[in-house]
């Protein structure tokens, strides 16, 4: 089917911005793996690039849709599944902050990314709680961990701003680490709310339905990204002496998303056996959740002295490098044919 400019500016979905995300932690995974094997480098130094221009790619019709579509972007924001997806901008932008940093050694632009991602993060945070706290569109029906990305969005702040404050020193650094702990302590707190109501839904009402099986891993995201988080602020904050306690926190996260990730994939297995699992932009969360708890397995094996953590991270990366090629071939046929721009 053909699909015009106007279209898909009117029916861009803000989920797409999840594909940036999901290539940023891939990227981030080979250059995490590439040391001593050069190949992986420069794997991870071309998604790096293409990243940067798959997001300014994506940037001009989520732009032009504030401008030539704006119903349906206000809209966005006050949909009661939809709306939790909007933030997926600003957690680019830091995943892109994190690249700039650690794969193209540019921390000017990381500085200008980060900072940038995480007043929209902070900011989508307020807008979409807000709006679901004072409305009354969000039903049980609406639950899913996609609820889950507004708290995503701030436990991510620290992942580039704790290196970038230890770099920048001063009273820069204090205010920038302020920054962060708010951002983490408010975005646990927020997950951990959550989660509950999430559970709530799992064990009490109905299934999910097929398009939003995906949406399951999207638990792996703050399970992978809080670890990450709790070691880059005890390395940065001078007036931790003792990281022992932060260690020994981001290890019992990503304890439990190692069980998450078993149950994910139950769970999609046990949809995709039943012809319950239709393509659609929702197969983007199975990448970036993946994908942080890969890079958290890394990250913990070099602070913990315990055995498997690092294989755990090898097998993770595995499995989101094949759900990246599948995704991104389905997106691209998707795009092609106009089907991923057709009203929801």
């Amino acid at each position: 089917m053909s699909v015009s400019t106007q279209q898909i500016v009117k029916n861009f979905a803000p989920s797409w911005f999840a594909a940036v995300m999901g290539t940023g932690v891939l990227a981030l995974g080979a250059g995490f793996l590439g040391h001593g094997y050069s190949p992986l480098v420069s794997v991870a130094g071309i998604l790096h690039w293409f990243n940067v221009a798959l997001f300014l790619l994506l940037l001009l019709p989520w732009t032009l849709r504030w401008f030539h579509a704006r119903p349906q972007a206000a809209g966005s924001l006050v949909h009661p599944v939809i709306g939790n997806f909007v933030p997926t901008v600003a957690i680019a932008l830091l995943v892109l902050a994190v690249q700039f940093l650690q794969l193209a050694k540019i921390p000017e632009i990381a500085l200008a990314l980060w900072w940038t991602g995480a007043a929209l993060a902070f900011g989508f945070s307020f807008l979409i709680l807000y709006k679901q706290f004072l409305g009354e569109q969000v039903m049980l029906d609406h639950v899913t961990p996609g609820m889950f990305i507004p708290p995503v969005g701030l436990v991510v702040i620290p992942v580039a701003g704790a290196p970038l404050a230890l770099a920048a020193g001063g009273a820069t650094q204090g205010w920038m680490l302020l920054v962060c702990y708010i951002a983490l302590g408010s975005g646990a707190l927020l997950w951990l709310a959550l989660q509950a109501i999430t559970m709530f839904r799992f064990v009490l009402h109905k299934p999910l339905p097929g398009p939003l099986v995906p949406t399951i891993w999207i638990n792996l995201g703050p399970l992978g990204v809080m670890p990450i988080s709790l070691i880059a602020l005890a390395d940065a904050s001078p007036f931790i002496v003792d990281k022992v306690p932060f260690h020994a926190a981001a290890l019992l996260l990503w304890g439990f998303g190692a069980w998450w990730l078993c149950m994910a994939a139950m769970l999609t297995v046990s949809y995709w056996k039943r012809g319950q699992l239709p393509f659609a932009l929702s197969w983007w969360a199975f990448t970036f959740p993946t994908g942080a708890f890969a890079i958290a397995s890394f990250r913990l094996s070099g602070v913990v002295p315990l055995p498997g953590t690092f294989g755990v991270g090898v097998l993770a990366f595995g499995l989101l490098a094949l759900f990246w090629s599948v995704t991104l071939a389905r997106s691209v046929r998707g795009t092609l044919d106009g089907s991923l721009f057709q009203p929801h």
